[in-house]
């Protein structure tokens, strides 16, 4: 179990402190786990898990269909594997993708507009004896203007303990997931958003270097989505391009979440000018858990990326060439200058002999 202090002073007021939940419920909510959530503490432990009846056997999660205004009714098992009786607090919680990309829901105080404001459950409380199981009846309610799409929450059981220790009250959370689909037209849609492309060259003068590509992956559709991503870099006309070794894929999002991604691309050439190019491959999920990929899109952003070293060397050769011009037009330029003024004397010298070969004649 992992405590997480809200950040309120212990001394003046007991903090809350929310328990993510743990590896077999984490896996339960993500829809992965096949058996029942456990918690543990130091003198509790108890699991929840879904009901046998019309909906299956064996279900890691519960999942549902439903037209706008419609209702189902299902139920959850909890029970106690302690030594005393033990009270627990129910209640249902609007789910959301955690920053490592997991499913989390959210604590009591903050407010469900979804799965969380439509679950209700028959009692807000359980007492179950030890080694005995208690179910949890409930029923999701569909208002009748729900926009049609993919919801996801929880059903959550809570016990709020103190830890005399540590001066603060730890909330203990265990629940399983509800994914919900309303009817209506699905539009599932993905867009690349924020995408820039930066450069770092190398200081071989003709090498290649390494470009960072980030840009922000935006569910703008209505239908839960995850996607296969393909980042690489080019020159002017496409040329030189650069794919990236591997892009991670990122966690399924829910309708209007977004994710940020930033992806290495080495071996990227500097032709002063590069593209980026994103394509995102949408893939849904059906309610039989098939996979199917939607149509790619993709995006591109441009940055720059100068060679600066072979820049700096192609200056030095250009300035020592043009140098070297230079002095080679003035030595032909002074070459020039005496040969006329040889030329010049050996004319003015004949002048002046012929002169004088005049006047003694």
């Amino acid at each position: 179990m992992h405590a997480i202090p809200t950040g309120r002073p212990a001394r003046t007021r007991a903090a809350t402190v929310v328990l993510a939940l743990l590896a077999a419920v984490a896996a339960t909510l993500a829809g992965l786990g096949s058996g029942p959530a456990r918690a543990a503490g130091s003198d509790v432990s108890w699991t929840v898990r879904t009901a046998a009846n019309t909906y299956g056997a064996d279900r890691s999660s519960f999942a549902y269909s439903v037209n706008p205004g419609g209702t189902v009714q299902d139920t959850m098992t909890v029970a106690n594997h302690g030594t005393e009786p033990l009270a627990l607090t129910v209640y249902a919680a609007d789910g959301f993708t955690t920053a490592t990309g997991g499913l989390d829901l959210l604590t009591r105080d903050k407010k469900s507009t979804g799965v969380g404001a439509w679950t209700r459950p028959t009692q807000d409380s359980v007492v179950v004896p030890p080694g005995k199981s208690a179910d949890v009846p409930f029923a999701l309610a569909v208002p009748a203007g729900a926009a049609p799409g993919d919801y996801v929450g929880g059903l959550l059981t809570s016990l709020k303990q103190p830890d005399a220790e540590q001066g603060i009250t730890v909330d203990r959370r265990l629940g399983i997931k509800i994914a919900l689909r309303v009817g209506g037209e699905l539009k599932p849609a993905l867009k690349v958003e924020n995408l820039h492309v930066t450069y770092s060259g190398a200081a071989n003068p003709f090498g290649t270097g390494d470009a960072s590509v980030t840009y922000t992956i935006h569910n703008t559709g209505n239908a839960t989505l995850s996607a296969r991503q393909a980042v690489s870099v080019s020159g002017p006309f496409g040329w030189f391009t650069a794919d990236a070794k591997s892009v991670p894929a990122p966690p399924a999002l829910l309708p209007g979440e977004t994710w940020k991604v930033k992806v290495p691309v080495p071996g990227a050439t500097p032709a002063f000018r590069l593209t980026a190019t994103v394509t995102l491959t949408p893939l849904l999920t059906d309610a039989s858990g098939s996979t199917s990929a939607l149509k790619p899109v993709a995006a591109t952003a441009h940055g720059w990326a100068v060679p600066w070293t072979l820049t700096l060397l192609a200056v030095l050769l250009i300035a020592g060439a043009t140098a070297a011009v230079l002095l080679f037009r003035r030595a032909r330029t002074r070459a020039r200058r005496r040969e006329d003024a040889r030329v010049a004397e050996a004319v003015e010298r004949t002048l002046r002999e012929h002169e004088s070969a005049a006047d003694a004649s």
